[in-house]
């Protein structure tokens, strides 16, 4: 990788993990067949890279495309 691949990889991390912050403590969160985990497991995926974190990481960064494009607004 680049080192402006890995400046982004770190900026997409960072900007995943502060959208897990902001959910309610109590939150889980269903990720097909891996199970269920807490926003504290999330985030401990995200900073891991692991599978998970990249299966969170690429649901966020999803939805955050669809509401650039103005796909739920339509």
């Amino acid at each position: 990788m680049t080192k402006n691949t890995l400046q982004l990889t770190e900026k997409i991390k960072h900007l995943v993990k502060a959208r897990l912050a902001v959910l309610p403590p109590d939150s889980l969160i269903s990720i097909g067949s891996y199970g269920s985990f807490t926003k504290t497991e999330l985030i401990s995926h995200v900073e891991k890279d692991d599978a998970i974190g990249r299966v969170i990481t690429e649901i966020e960064m999803e939805y955050l495309r669809s509401l650039k494009q103005g796909i739920f607004y339509a």
